[in-house]
């Protein structure tokens, strides 16, 4: 989603890192061009001229002025900035003292509030509760199986009571988790195409009676202004704690994202950052401003290691390496964690400058790539992933058949391979090149 905002800054930056030291006049043009780059990126015009004039006030200060880098220290105020009007600190999640916890999402039809459901039930299972989802939408068609089929994928039960109310339904359900021992429970209420009155008595009531930990508006982020929009007309008459951005892996400009909480006040609490249902994930501020400003998230993509490689299999890894026995198979299991952290362009753009100087030297980082490599991969046997000097001409041929890729492609990457093992076996040869070793993988 910031990837052609931040692409757009980062250009900004480049201009003023070479310049060396900077007049009034220089800070002014810059501050005209970041002006202009996040109203192009749809953010609400009364937070860019606020943003604006803190970011120059600071600029034009002592502490560029006489700074041995004032490019930098323009960053770094951008930066400051930017997290602030971002949320500033992350706003995680409360949880009531006496369980179950009622999580109540709201919003219109199309947000993603049923998935996001499923999404954030998945992640508080990680973080060891015990969720139910409810569902409360008694009237898009459809909503209540579709619920029903992603807690069944997910195994997380789904309470359901037909021919009740919303109101009863969510009431029934509350007193239900807690007899069966369920912590959490996750609301999954109607929306409609537009806000009416009908739809927002209805949320005050049930809102009103279970009175829930958490009242999270889920908002579509590739709807830009609108989105904002819809956030204040559910502020004025529900007045809700937090804010899920649903569809962050979209093509959107990144305005909604970068106007909600000054507009709103609320803070941005979860984000939903792919399709698939472990793609949900707390929000933080200074690394999604890390990000956009080109810096990483190094943070974010420890933690997605961390989940993707357990200790069991790291220390498998471990002594493979120590061994020089990193075959086909092992490659295989790394291209799949890789995946697991979201594609190698998303690493790629939480690691310090890597994805805007991909994207910068015209580099094609294609996650489809890796597809046609694991196809290649799979097509080998077992003792050809083992051994890969069992890899002859007309074993190359049969496996480029196999995998819809030409000889030339299957040549390629064994040829890569090989180079790959050469280094892993020079690199952790060399003493204490084995800790860091570890921390490369998986990426």
């Amino acid at each position: 989603m910031f990837e052609s905002l931040g692409d757009r800054l980062q250009e900004v930056f480049a201009r003023l890192r070479s310049r060396g030291k900077l007049s009034e006049k220089d800070v002014d043009v810059a501050m005209r061009e970041i002006r202009l780059v996040l109203l192009e990126a749809d953010v609400n015009f009364k937070v860019v001229r606020e943003f604006v004039a803190r970011v120059k006030e600071r600029a034009v200060g002592e502490e560029v002025v006489k700074s041995v880098t004032p490019a930098q220290q323009v960053v770094k105020i951008v930066f400051d900035e930017m997290t602030g009007i971002l949320g500033g600190k992350k706003e995680g999640l409360k949880f009531a003292s006496h369980p179950p916890s009622a999580i109540m999402l709201v919003g219109l039809q199309g947000s993603g509030k049923t998935t996001a459901a499923a999404k954030l039930a998945i992640m508080l299972r990680h973080q060891g509760r015990d969720p139910m989802l409810v569902a409360a939408d008694v009237y898009r068609p459809a909503a209540v199986e579709q619920l029903q089929a992603l807690g069944k994928q997910i195994d997380v039960p789904v309470a359901y009571f037909p021919h009740r109310s919303a109101l009863e339904i969510v009431e029934e359900a509350v007193g239900e988790a807690g007899r069966a021992g369920h912590d959490v429970v996750i609301i999954d209420t109607a929306g409609r195409l537009h806000i009416d009155e009908e739809m927002m008595q209805e949320l005050v009531d049930i809102k009103r009676s279970v009175g829930p930990s958490e009242t999270l508006l889920v908002v579509d982020a590739m709807t830009g202004q609108d989105a904002v929009n819809v956030a204040l007309a559910f502020l004025e008459k529900l007045d809700f704690d937090g804010i899920v951005l649903t569809k962050m892996d979209g093509d959107a400009r990144g305005g909604a994202a970068l106007s909600m909480k000054s507009v709103t006040g609320r803070p941005i609490k979860l984000a939903s950052t792919g399709e698939k249902v472990n793609d949900m994930e707390a929000f933080h501020p200074d690394r999604a401003a890390s990000r956009i400003l080109g810096m990483g998230d190094v943070v974010t993509l420890v933690e997605k290691a961390e989940e993707a490689m357990t200790e069991e299999r790291a220390r498998k890894l471990e002594e493979k390496l120590r061994k020089h026995k990193f075959d086909f198979d092992d490659f295989l299991e790394q291209m799949q964690q890789l995946k697991q952290m979201g594609g190698i362009s998303s690493v790629l753009d939480m690691i310090p400058g890597m994805g805007n100087a991909t994207r910068m030297q015209g580099l094609q980082v294609d996650d489809r790539h890796m597809k046609k490599v694991e196809a290649i991969v799979q097509s080998m046997t077992r003792a050809e992933r083992q051994n890969p000097a069992l890899l002859n001409a007309s074993r190359r041929r049969r496996i480029a058949r196999g995998s819809g890729t030409s000889t030339q492609e299957v040549n390629q990457l064994v040829r890569q391979f090989g180079d790959m093992q050469k280094l892993l076996k020079q690199f952790s040869g060399k003493a204490g090149n084995m800790g860091m070793l570890k921390r490369l993988f998986p990426f």
